[in-house]
């Protein structure tokens, strides 16, 4: 998510540090932003604004690589960009994309639980983490799984922590399962027919098994023709990964149907496609009835042209940016509509967070957990709607 970068009022570069810096906060009953790499600070609902902002950004590098185990330890403050250099020189990589700028951060990914088109095949966030260190809010370092795959003995303080948006602890190292790179890589773009019904024949009928596919992403005709692809309708993005043999029987199959080679750099300019204040939400639903989540938001948005829809088919998730948006339309026309499945605001004029519902995390038994790990509310308070009185 791109957003105007922020300069922290502290930075930390060890866990240490940052022990020091909860234990700091205690004592000034200052509550804490916890700042990685600054990108994605516009999306959940406004932390307080007496936060003080705690960088960590130079907690960064590769505590231990072995590509043997195909496991890494990188620090919380280590690109994904980083990450990928240094796994590319033994044909590894970590399989994680998730939407935003480059300089996005493995304990950001991780502590939000961003998921990009890659997740229709190598699974979410939590299924590629084996392992965290993290500082609580008492300013203690707790431990979580381990550095190989066979250990999954104890708490399980991963799962914990992943999506948690830093209220339960700052994340200060990871473990991750990195994945043999393919020999193959490629991507095929179906366009859909503007006939009545060709959609949904084509997302519950697709014209290949597609064993190769490791992404599978529907784009509505604006953001296809961001991405580089002249279309009048939706266009259907095949990313096929594994060796030549499957990938070159895919691609006949899909280019058998239509489809066409998909421009360079098309799922990183999706990554990163979204502009600074844009609003965004997501909608979900079953993954066999993809086609009605995705019709229904396209009615939501049928007044906004400039509306990006993006849907990853293999989880029934279609994900909405309006370009620039009129609080007043967006609150009359999305949020205030009844909708079948669940919706999920990601980022929203500030405005507007009051009509988005209730936050989450506000049950009894989350409230327990929360204040277990962070008993006096210094980590990211009103991210999840604390403050909110409805």
């Amino acid at each position: 998510m791109t957003a105007t970068a922020v300069h922290p009022d502290a930075t930390v570069g060890s866990t240490a540090d940052v022990s020091d810096a909860v234990r700091e906060a205690i004592g000034t009953r200052r509550p804490l932003r916890i700042v990685g790499g600054g990108t994605w600070l516009d999306a959940g609902r406004p932390v307080r604004s007496d936060a003080r902002a705690l960088g960590l950004r130079e907690l960064s590098g590769i505590v231990d690589y072995t590509p043997g185990d195909l496991t890494l330890t990188a620090r919380a403050g280590t690109t994904l960009a980083d990450i990928d250099a240094a796994t590319k020189a033994h044909g590894q990589w970590l399989a994680l994309d998730p939407p935003g700028a480059p300089g996005a951060t493995v304990g950001a990914t991780i502590a939000t639980a961003s998921a990009g088109p890659l997740s229709h095949a190598f699974g979410l966030a939590r299924d590629g983490i084996l392992g965290v260190e993290a500082v609580t809010g008492e300013g203690g370092i707790v431990r979580g799984g381990g550095r190989v795959v066979k250990n999954v003995a104890g708490f399980d303080m991963t799962r914990l922590l992943t999506g948690a948006w830093g209220t339960l602890g700052i994340l200060t190292e990871v473990t991750v399962r990195l994945r043999a790179r393919p020999e193959t890589d490629e991507t095929v773009a179906v366009a859909i027919a503007p006939k009545a019904g060709a959609l949904a024949a084509m997302l519950c009928n697709p014209p290949v098994d597609m064993g190769s596919a490791v992404a599978v992403e529907l784009v509505n005709a604006a953001l296809a023709q961001r991405l580089g692809i002249a279309s009048d309708g939706p266009v259907l993005l095949v990313r096929l990964m594994g060796n030549a043999e499957l990938v070159g029987t895919d691609r006949a199959a899909l280019f058998g149907a239509g489809g066409i080679g998909g421009p360079d750099g098309i799922w990183e300019r999706l990554r990163t496609t979204e502009p600074a204040g844009a609003a965004v939400f997501r909608l979900s639903g079953p993954r066999a009835r993809i086609s009605d989540t995705w019709a229904r938001v396209a009615s939501l948005l049928a007044g906004l042209p400039r509306a990006l829809i993006h849907a990853s088919v293999g989880r029934g998730v279609v994900r909405c940016i309006v370009p620039d948006p009129d609080p007043v339309a967006l609150s009359a026309g999305i949020l205030h509509q009844p909708t079948a499945g669940t919706l999920v605001a990601e980022r929203l004029p500030v405005s507007l967070w009051g009509s988005a519902g209730r936050g989450t995390g506000r049950d009894r038994l989350s409230r327990g957990v929360r204040r277990a790990f962070d008993p006096h509310g210094l980590f990211n308070p009103g991210i999840f709607g604390e403050g909110d009185g409805g």
